[in-house]
């Protein structure tokens, strides 16, 4: 047969032009796996040795392997003896062009990463089956295993001339799978930590399409961050200039992670896309599924893709919150990009989410402030326009939802996509539904059930109520026009509730949540108290963060459980019980919203807290008038109550409303049992004083029977039956 049949694989102008030391480590790979299949037809005496285009068959394993060391020698004859195992051979004297390629090439990455011949020759086999699909069955005849369509390190020996050069290249820390370029993801370690000889050799396709042509577009999975027009001609702080800096001299030997703490909903993006414009570098977003960037050897891909096309990664929160998810095994898989020089923005909410990765990776923290009153002001105006309707809704919404732009952007395009005239409600309405609060366990959404009219306080109470009312619908105004804001932030309200049970906390925090128009979550204290070390405060902290992007009320009952007084240090646990109550001092001073603390037990507060509650309201058991009225507040509207004597009741028994509720619901089920027909709704005056009666046990209260007179007579009845049980 003419030598010309045996002709390596011409490459591509494209190729050839772009890259010529690519187009000669990949004529060097064909050439090998050519020749290999001579070798084989030959050693098997299976056919014509000068077919190197026809895939012989596979024989037994066993036998393929005992012939690799007995015919070395032989084969090496073989390769000067034959014509076209000749002709192939004297091909791979070709020198490899000079100059490599241009930046992210292949052969600018050998150059960068002083690749040796050995390492060049590894670094094109595995990236042939990119090149050319049909390489696989090749590599699965030269490797006797029909299966296999990807090439190994025994491959990479068999094919090499001086097979001893291939062992360095069973060590992991090899700069070629270091770099990300190979991918080892799909195999293991052997004996003491050396790669397996099976171990599949591959370029993923993101790196494979960087290296054979670098000049093309970056994958639609990579978003340039560009920077806001707003930032390129504001004047740079000295912060910002050390953490540019900072940024600059990162990756400099490897991976550096530089976490962006924000809240959440913050600008992560344009926080990134500036100080990435200080450092000098150009920064990719990833925008790939949350399954995509979890999957073994992706995130060192996209990192070894950056790395060649010379530009930066950010994560956004949405994935930076699913791997961290994940727990340990999710921000870790970055590491998998340990030896890449490279940065990857990640948007964190808090720096101790980065404590997954070594100290070594983590790099220069990039922090991003909430936005400020007049900032949020400006953006809700530039977004909805300066009317008059505008202007008033626009001051009250960036005050009780304290969004990032994101949101504000996302609830002004629906708000303009509507063609309806821009009004307070429309603009309310739009930020309720766009409001995100994950209490998780630790908190329950309460539905308010009663108005003012059903809230019967004494004069004073009352007073300090509708000013805790008034002090929360004018708290904006007199933080950013009075200037408050300057020593108390954007702090709200914090107050507290302390009476016997039954005398209205409970309600009076469910009737300022309606008045207010504000959700009100009762914090579950169960949930919240912990016996470990610190999760007390982790979840304390949880709480307030999540009410930090609009107000709400937060009700604390049984405070007391929570925020006791400090105690001299005895042990351990007094030293952790007092950080605890530390902690909550700071939290509870720039608490937005409204904060309702509710205790039987006032004394047992510390007294620290007094000192950061705007207001307290002590509520005393009602009076004879206040009772009555509560009576009368507890018959059903659809109910018969023309029999009760609502002044006898309120005169003759000191109840709290919390036992008059009880009491009257006790009375309606019990009426309920008698009445004649099912549409008699009728209170009877002997149902309401047994129920009274029983009450008044339950609080472990002796009363005299004489104070039912003139109806004792059923009641001394019913005594007189319990007692003769």
């Amino acid at each position: 047969m003419p030598k010309t049949a045996a002709a390596p694989t011409t490459f591509t102008p494209a190729l050839q032009s772009a890259d010529p030391v690519a187009a000669h480590w990949l004529r060097q790979v064909t050439v090998r796996l050519r020749r290999e299949v001579c070798w084989i037809w030959h050693e098997r005496g299976l056919g014509p040795a000068q077919d190197p285009a026809v895939v012989p068959p596979t024989i037994d394993r066993a036998l393929d392997s005992l012939d690799r060391g007995r015919y070395d020698a032989l084969k090496r004859e073989f390769f000067v003896r034959d014509e076209t195992a000749r002709y192939l051979s004297e091909q791979l004297d070709a020198a490899e062009p000079p100059g490599g390629g241009p930046a992210g090439s292949f052969g600018w990455a050998a150059e960068e990463l002083a690749l040796d011949e050995a390492a060049r020759f590894v670094l094109a086999l595995a990236l042939s089956t990119a090149w050319d699909s049909a390489c696989g069955s090749v590599i699965g005849a030269c490797l006797n295993d029909t299966t296999a369509r990807r090439p190994t390190l025994e491959l990479a020996q068999r094919l090499w001339d001086r097979p001893a050069e291939a062992l360095q290249l069973a060590d992991p820390a090899h700069v070629v799978f270091r770099s990300g370029l190979v991918d080892l993801s799909q195999g293991g370690l052997g004996a003491g930590g050396s790669l397996e000889w099976t171990q599949p050799l591959a370029v993923s396709a993101i790196v494979a399409r960087r290296l054979l042509d670098p000049l093309a577009p970056a994958p639609e999975t990579l978003a340039a961050l560009d920077l806001d027009e707003e930032d390129l001609g504001r004047e740079v702080s000295t912060a910002e200039a050390a953490i540019a800096g900072a940024v600059r001299a990162a990756a400099a030997h490897g991976l550096c992670v530089v976490p962006v703490i924000g809240p959440r909903g913050a600008d992560y993006r344009r926080a990134v896309a500036r100080v990435a414009a200080l450092a000098g570098r150009s920064v990719r977003e990833v925008r790939v599924g949350e399954r995509a960037l979890r999957a073994p050897g992706y995130a060192a891909s996209l990192a070894a893709s950056a790395w060649l096309g010379g530009h930066d990664l950010f994560i956004d929160e949405r994935l930076a919150g699913s791997l961290r998810k994940q727990g340990t095994e999710g921000l870790a898989q970055l590491a998998a990009a340990e030896g890449i020089p490279v940065r990857i923005y990640v948007a964190l909410e808090a720096a101790a989410d980065a404590a997954a990765l070594a100290d070594h990776l983590v790099g220069p923290r990039v922090p991003v402030a909430s936005l400020s009153y007049p900032e949020r002001v400006a953006l809700w105006t530039r977004e909805l326009g300066g009317s008059k309707e505008a202007r008033s809704a626009v001051e009250s919404a960036a005050h009780r939802f304290r969004f990032e732009r994101g949101s504000v952007a996302r609830v002004s395009a629906g708000l303009k996509a509507s063609g309806e005239p821009v009004t307070a409600e429309r603009v309310f309405a739009a930020c309720k539904a766009e409001v995100e609060l994950d209490f998780g366990e630790l908190a329950d959404r309460i539905i308010p059930r009663f108005s003012s009219a059903d809230l019967i306080l004494a004069p004073a109470q009352a007073r300090v109520v509708d000013e805790i009312r008034a002090g929360i619908r004018n708290v904006s105004r007199v933080h950013h026009e009075w200037g408050t804001a300057r020593a108390w932030d954007e702090a709200g309200l914090a107050v507290l509730l302390a009476g016997p049970p039954g005398t209205g906390k409970t309600m009076t925090a469910e009737v300022l949540a309606r008045d207010l128009d504000l959700p009100l979550y009762r914090i579950d204290l169960s949930q919240v108290v912990n016996k470990y070390v610190g999760e007390t405060e982790k979840n304390l902290k949880r709480l307030f963060d999540a009410a930090e992007s609009a107000d709400v009320v937060l009700f604390f009952d049984e405070a007391d459980a929570v925020f006791g007084r400090r105690t001299q240090v005895k042990d351990a646990h007094d030293r952790y019980a007092n950080l605890e109550v530390s902690y909550l001092l700071g939290r509870m001073e720039r608490a937005k919203g409204l904060t309702i603390l509710a205790t039987n037990r006032k004394r047992d507060l510390d007294e620290a807290f007094l000192r950061r509650l705007r207001y307290v309201v002590d509520y005393a058991m009602p009076g004879i008038d206040e009772r009555e009225r509560i009576w009368r507040g507890a018959v059903p509207p659809a109910v018969d109550a023309s029999e009760l004597e609502f002044r006898f009741l309120a005169e003759r028994f000191r109840l709290s409303g919390g036992h008059i509720r009880s009491a009257m619901f006790n009375a309606c089920l019990q009426s309920a049992q008698r009445a004649a027909t099912r549409d008699e709704r009728k209170l009877r005056m002997d149902d309401v004083l047994i129920a009274v009666w029983r009450e008044l046990r339950k609080a472990e209260r002796t009363v005299s029977l004489d104070a039912f007179e003139p109806h004792g007579a059923v009641l001394r009845q019913l005594v007189a039956e319990l007692e003769a049980r």
